[in-house]
């Protein structure tokens, strides 16, 4: 069973030339998400991100929309595709909607990650993607890519009791929305610590007729006890239990921390299983933007270390 942090006290060894290849292959197009707050601190992202690049404008509670709509200008500008944030239980009502499609249609977004919000209650007329989804108006604006958020481990924002009966029911509906739409339609998920558990999660939507692409969240670089942080923050499930079990080695807590066992164990099985519905990887940049874009960029082929 690949295990995707190693906190003995021998180092991990570097990945196969065949290792290496398929890890390229499988985060080849990756995309990575920002915040405005800490997007403002990048003094020109084509310095550290492929041309091109998908980068997600994180809408976390109290940020203005002035904020995000001008980190989605400036990514623009600078030639990235841009995906922001519409939390449906932020938003007031229809018209508080259409004129955030508007204002990013203007600046030249047309892709939209549509959730329903980490607040518990709505403050209007919407409490989940699906009633934003309903309106229309990405259509109607234009929008060529709509994507909707995937807990492999569940979500503290969902119901235990019936809850999962309901996601899945929920991302059925959106997986049969995609007929309704022009745009291409994805599922992008919470980071996740083991492979596992994903691969049975993409599974099981597959099985239970759930026919979007996965982009898979993947946890950038960064120290343990940053991971530790971000994933009770998130509240990521039996992940975290795995963390914790091994921040026990304290001379282990300030090692940064890689994803690479992680992402060789899915790649190892997208290229056993072509069909396997994960298509591309989504990085939070735990740790720094600036550490996240590098470790991405050596992991493709020309920039890899890789042992015979």
């Amino acid at each position: 069973m690949a295990r995707i942090l190693s906190f003995s006290r021998k180092p991990a060894l570097a990945p196969t030339h065949t290792e290496a290849a398929a890890i390229a292959a499988f985060t080849n197009d990756f995309s990575i998400e920002v915040m405005p707050r800490t997007a403002s601190k990048i003094e020109d992202f084509r310095a550290i991100l492929p041309a091109g690049t998908r980068v997600y404008v994180a809408h976390i509670d109290g940020v203005d929309f002035s904020e995000m709509l001008a980190t989605a200008r400036r990514l623009r500008a600078e030639g990235f595709e841009v995906m922001p944030h519409f939390p449906a239980r932020g938003i007031r009502d229809r018209a508080e909607l259409e004129a955030r499609i508007a204002a990013y249609a203007e600046a030249d977004v047309r892709s939209a990650l549509v959730i329903a919000g980490g607040i518990t209650e709505p403050r209007g007329a919407f409490s989940d993607s699906m009633q934003l989804l309903e309106t229309g108006l990405f259509d109607r604006y234009g929008f060529t890519d709509l994507h909707v958020a995937g807990h492999p481990e569940g979500s503290r924002d969902i119901d235990p009791d019936g809850g999962a009966q309901a996601v899945m029911a929920a991302l059925r509906w959106k997986s049969a929305f995609r007929a309704r739409t022009d745009a291409r339609m994805a599922i992008v998920t919470q980071f996740c610590f083991e492979p596992e558990p994903v691969i049975a999660w993409a599974e099981a939507l597959r099985a239970g007729g759930v026919g979007l692409p996965i982009h898979i969240g993947i946890a950038g670089p960064a120290k343990l006890q940053t991971m530790i942080r971000f994933a009770m923050a998130c509240g990521v499930g039996p992940s975290l239990r795995v963390l914790q079990r091994r921040a026990a080695d304290l001379t282990r807590l300030m090692t940064p921390f890689e994803p690479t066992e992680m992402l060789a164990a899915l790649a190892r099985h997208k290229a056993a299983h072509p069909d396997f519905p994960i298509e591309r990887v989504h990085f939070f940049p735990l740790g720094g933007i600036g550490a996240t874009a590098d470790y991405a960029g050596r992991l493709r082929p020309e920039r890899a270390r890789v042992r015979a």
